[in-house]
């Protein structure tokens, strides 16, 4: 099973415009995973010198359900076909019915929603999108297996669409550097609500994820994620984590641990 994986992620290399990067398994990130006892794969990407490092390389090629870090290409798609006018204008109106998640419970732009990794909110953009939209759109980005079936509410969760950690690495690539096949200010309107924080040098993009069932059943643990970048100094480097979540008291754990090997790596 491992060499079948290894071959998908040579392919996968070889098809990108990144083929020259070479995984290399760096032990800093490997031993402070197991210290913090994580099960998962942590991927870095030095853009500029095309080195990628990080933890467990099976992990790290295999595809997982993009879960809430779909929300950036949902919203791209959603404002290039002007479903939505831009992201701060209402792009979900609540009905007043209870949900999930107390803070849902009210209107929301897609700058709040993103905030919120407001579920209603993305499921709506996604049934205005429509199959043949969103398909059209997913396969022109490139995005995993380019795969979402018919279910416009749970495709990105339950799949059939699935993603890599290399693969994430490989279209916020592109989103950083305003390279997908979008307007600039789209992609900038994108950017700039996954901004999450600033230091004196640099600045944090990303979005986290939680898959928590497969395609027939429960996962048992689940799946979180923690995608994104760092610009730090007029470089650009790309990471991506995703770490199997035991119960909900792990789930600050996809932030912090990516944060904290980042201040390593990256001294931020």
């Amino acid at each position: 099973m491992k060499y079948i994986y290894l071959i998908g992620g040579i392919l996968i290399l070889l098809l990108n415009p990144l083929y020259g990067a070479e995984f290399e398994e760096n032990n800093r990130i490997s031993n402070f995973l197991k210290k913090n006892n994580i099960n998962g794969t942590f991927v870095l990407y030095d853009v500029q010198n095309k080195t990628l490092i990080g933890h467990n390389e099976t992990r790290a090629f295999t595809q997982y359900q993009p879960a809430s870090t779909f929300k950036i290409p949902n919203t791209l798609i959603g404002l290039s076909l002007g479903v939505v006018k831009d992201v701060d204008t209402i792009a979900y109106k609540h009905n007043g019915n209870k949900l999930w998640n107390k803070s849902w419970e009210k209107d929301v732009s897609l700058r709040e929603a993103m905030k919120l990794s407001h579920l209603p909110a993305y499921q709506q953009l996604a049934q205005k999108i429509g199959v043949v939209r969103m398909q059209e759109n997913i396969s022109k980005m490139d995005y995993g297996n380019k795969n979402i079936g018919k279910n416009l509410t749970t495709f990105w969760l339950r799949g059939p669409l699935k993603i890599s950690a290399i693969e994430q690495i490989f279209f916020l690539e592109k989103l950083a550097k305003r390279e997908l096949n979008y307007s600039k200010n789209i992609q900038d309107s994108v950017v700039e609500i996954i901004k999450l924080d600033t230091g004196d040098d640099w600045t944090l993009y990303g979005k986290t994820g939680w898959a928590t069932r497969n395609l027939n059943k429960n996962m048992n643990p689940t799946l979180g994620w923690f995608v994104g970048w760092v610009e730090q100094k007029e470089k650009l480097y790309i990471f991506a984590l995703n770490m199997d979540i035991k119960d909900s008291s792990q789930l600050p754990q996809r932030q912090e641990i990516a944060i904290d090997i980042l201040k390593n790596e990256l001294n931020i």
